[in-house]
């Protein structure tokens, strides 16, 4: 039975999709953060004073994002048939030079975090009169000469779903978030342009706390909002065509960050964070070496290949530094050094003997285990 629903997941994804009820988003490969594989430095812009890695750069940062994006695109393709519209970069992480990796594949959209627009209005200067009760948060927004429209979503909302409706009976906490969309629709009336209010949350995590993963606050949810004609669902590729191109407002600067708290600061910027990447950079430059050698076969060099990938996602440095319960960051530290050191022996050298001591201990005690993260 069990095996039946899995096995059954992406076709039923691919028949939605495909009859327009839902758009699906593609990932890069291995869940990277692509700015910081890009450049360590963009760090600085939401976290200037954070002591970053002791090694400046990441070797052949973007190569490497452009693998992740590539092998994600295939990936898609191979399961949905098509080319995606959308890319969800990992965690919203986005960048002006990520923008550009993706206007590259010609993805037409993409999104990130509410302190990401906070940050970038305020850096390219736009009017308060716009940021005012959010109002430019509601609409996709360029940022030039990048082609790649960016979406925002509202973190109020999003934190509702994420950390408070699973305390209250599922038709209220439906009925409520209905209300609030209610709300903001009834302000932008007055607006001019098209308006759309993203709510983006962490794909599986906020239902584990939810009575029945979630079931009935999703089913009561889906019939508010199917009953409701005062709000329109759509897609994000959905809406573009319709958006006057004349009169989408830009941003003249992106201030570099993600979903949580418009910053990197949960994978980089911490002692024990930077220790992780230390290890990886030394790891990823002996892969370099290894590779340009020649000495492995093509099938060991494509396993290597697969492996620095799996090092290189995300979810190691989450979990790094001392907000986070000690078993959890036990778990995640052990498994992190033992694939550099698979890593190592994949690309038939001695492991560095750094890679038996542990990297971080944590102890802390945060919400939800750690999973998720409010803004």
């Amino acid at each position: 039975m069990i095996a039946d629903v899995i096995e059954g997941i992406v076709p039923r994804y691919r028949a939605l999709m495909e009859s327009g009820q839902i758009e699906l988003s593609m990932t890069p490969y291995g869940h990277p953060i692509v700015p910081l594989l890009i450049d360590f430095k963009v760090m600085e812009q939401s976290q200037p004073d954070a002591e970053g890695p002791r090694y400046e750069t990441y070797p052949e940062g973007l190569e490497r994002s452009r693998w992740h994006i590539e092998r994600g695109l295939a990936v898609f393709k191979d399961h949905f048939g098509v080319h995606p519209k959308g890319v969800w970069l990992s965690e919203g992480g986005i960048s002006s030079e990520a923008l550009s990796l993706l206007d590259s594949f010609n993805i037409a959209w993409t999104a990130s975090g509410e302190g990401v627009w906070r940050a970038s209005c305020e850096a390219s200067k736009v009017s308060s009169e716009l940021m005012e009760h959010k109002k430019l948060l509601y609409q996709p927004l360029r940022h030039p000469p990048h082609q790649c429209m960016l979406f925002f979503r509202d973190d109020g909302l999003a934190d509702l779903i994420g950390f408070q409706y699973k305390d209250w009976a599922a038709e209220d906490a439906a009925r409520d978030l209905c209300k609030h969309l209610e709300n903001i629709g009834e302000f932008l009336d007055q607006e001019v342009g098209e308006h759309v209010v993203s709510i983006i949350l962490d794909g599986e995590n906020a239902w584990e706390y939810y009575p029945d993963n979630g079931y009935h606050f999703l089913r009561a949810l889906y019939q508010n909002l199917t009953e409701n004609n005062q709000l329109e669902m759509v897609t994000y590729s959905d809406l573009l065509p319709v958006l006057d191109p004349s009169g989408v407002q830009q941003l003249t600067v992106l201030k570099a960050g993600s979903w949580v708290y418009g910053s990197f600061s949960t994978w980089i910027g911490d002692k024990d964070k930077n220790a992780a990447w230390d290890l990886l950079v030394e790891a990823k430059s002996c892969y370099d070496q290894v590779l340009a050698s020649g000495l492995l076969s093509a099938k060991k060099e494509q396993d290597a290949t697969r492996q620095l990938a799996v090092c290189e996602g995300s979810d190691w440095f989450w979990w790094f530094g001392d907000h986070n319960p000690a078993e959890s960051v036990r778990d995640f530290d052990q498994l992190f050094r033992r694939h550099l050191t698979r890593l190592y022996q994949m690309l038939e050298k001695i492991p560095p003997q750094k890679l038996k001591n542990p990297l971080s201990h944590g102890g802390g005690d945060s919400e939800n285990s750690g999973t998720m993260r409010r803004n």
